[in-house]
């Protein structure tokens, strides 16, 4: 491993902070998704609505715990913390003139204690948490508007902060918006109305890659030494079986994988999705600026979140029986992350960096406060084993490994407590009752060992 490998952890402002409307905070769209569970979809409101819970509002309070929590992730060894900034702290509407200097203020003084306890701050600028009053005035992305308004906001915070962060990540796993069945994410692009009309889904996505370019853009201005890098969920796809037309069909579902990437890595749009517009019927049109645009804005890294595999069938057998599902139905597929890295470091040679991997799973605290994660430390020792495989047989350049929620936080997906991904237990319920007190689990102590020994290993001690 490179002396410079990135360790540890990764969260989201609404997923953790928490002071939804404390020292100027607007309301942003997360605010108002409701709680969900495994079986049950979370519900989008138009409005906070009164007697509904929200987990945004209160998350796990980072906004007040965030020193003594550092100090916990220090006390492992990270040597980086991916955080975002919540938008709404920083223009509560979205489209003010002037900052919110409070807003401001709370994430210099985020940094500073990262950096006091030698941990790098990886900072994504918008993390599924659009400020709400921009769905209502514009529909979100899908209105060229919003580009300036977020341009506006990437150029305030990396005046503010240029000195302090060096990787920046423009937008979080922006391919999700082609997946219609993950409403909130939808939601969070396209404004208030959820309507699956294809041409507005395509719209706000380009909207969002004018809006990434022109920040990398205008971010190399400003600090020529940033690092800026684009945000990808990926999961391999793998055919049922070696019938030619499964393999063939298995291939062509990697395209919702590539789009978004090969835009922001290579500056234009691949043949194969205007071959999937025709078919579709999508009215698409680019200006000429807008391929100027694209061209001159492209990433300088690719950092992705890694979960899960996928099987695609034409018959629509799509489960695989050689590997397990967590408490949540999702694949376990290690394997699968050197498949993914290889995969993407194939195609676009750019630096990786795996910014999300991680175990959903129902911890149990036992009578004396410890919490015995073996079934964590598994899934990550096998993942990070195929990471490492990927690095030293295969050639591929990785950054670092970020687990996703090394502290328990909200779930994006579910709205739950319960689905526990952290290092750190945090003690809270899915109502958000509960003392917020941290217990360190079996798994804090694991990653702990892992990283002082990665740490030896590249120093040849």
């Amino acid at each position: 491993m490179k002396n410079d490998f990135l360790w540890g952890g990764a969260l989201a402002a609404h997923q953790c902070e928490g002071a939804w409307n404390l020292n100027g905070k607007g309301i942003s769209i997360a605010d108002v998704i409701a709680v969900g569970s495994k079986d049950k979809d979370r519900t989008i409101d138009k409005d906070i609505l009164p007697n509904k819970y929200y987990p945004s509002h209160n998350a796990i309070d980072f906004y007040h715990t965030y020193k003594e929590d550092i100090k916990l992730f220090k006390e492992m060894g990270f040597t980086a913390l991916r955080v975002s900034i919540a938008w709404t702290r920083i223009f509560p509407n979205g489209d003010e003139i002037v900052p919110n200097e409070l807003g401001l203020r709370f994430y210099d003084d985020l940094f500073n204690e990262l950096h006091l306890n030698g941990i790098e701050p990886i900072v994504t600028i918008m993390h599924n948490d659009m400020p709400l009053s921009l769905t209502k005035k514009y529909n979100g992305f899908s209105n060229r508007k919003v580009v300036d308004e977020f341009v506006k906001f990437s150029k305030t915070v990396f005046q503010r902060y240029k000195d302090q962060v060096t990787y920046w990540i423009t937008i979080n796993e922006i391919n999700n918006m082609l997946i219609f069945d993950y409403p909130q994410l939808q939601y969070v692009s396209a404004g208030i109305n959820d309507s699956k009309d294809i041409n507005v889904i395509y719209e706000a996505l380009h909207n969002q890659f004018i809006a990434s370019a022109l920040v990398v853009i205008e971010g190399h201005k400003i600090n020529p030494n940033f690092k800026i890098g684009c945000m990808s969920s990926f999961e391999p796809r793998y055919a049922s079986n070696c019938d030619p037309n499964e393999v063939m069909n298995a291939l062509k579902s990697y395209e919702d994988q590539y789009f978004c990437l090969d835009v922001m890595c290579r500056g234009s749009y691949p043949n194969y999705i205007f071959k999937k517009f025709e078919k579709e019927a999508v009215k698409f049109n680019i200006s000429l600026e807008d391929k100027e645009i694209l061209k001159k804005g492209t990433v300088d890294y690719i950092a992705f979140s890694y979960y899960k595999s996928k099987t695609c069938s034409l018959s629509n057998q799509t489960s695989n029986p050689f590997i397990n599902r967590s408490d949540w139905g999702w694949y376990i597929d290690p394997i699968g992350l050197r498949i993914a890295l290889n995969s993407l470091y194939n195609r676009y040679q750019l630096p990786l960096f795996i910014v999300e991997c991680g175990l959903g799973a129902v911890d149990q605290k036992e009578a004396d406060n410890k919490i015995h994660d073996l079934y964590r430390i598994d899934y990550l020792q096998q993942h990070i084993d195929n990471m490492q495989l990927a690095i030293t047989e295969d050639g591929v350049d990785v950054i670092g490994f970020l687990s996703w929620g090394p502290i328990d936080l909200v779930s994006a997906s579910t709205g739950e407590m319960k689905k526990r991904y952290g290092f750190i237990y945090v003690d809270l319920d899915d109502m958000g009752l509960g003392s917020n007190q941290r217990y360190r689990k079996d798994s804090f102590y694991w990653y702990q060992s892992l990283i002082s020994e990665s740490k030896r290993d590249s120093n040849g001690k």
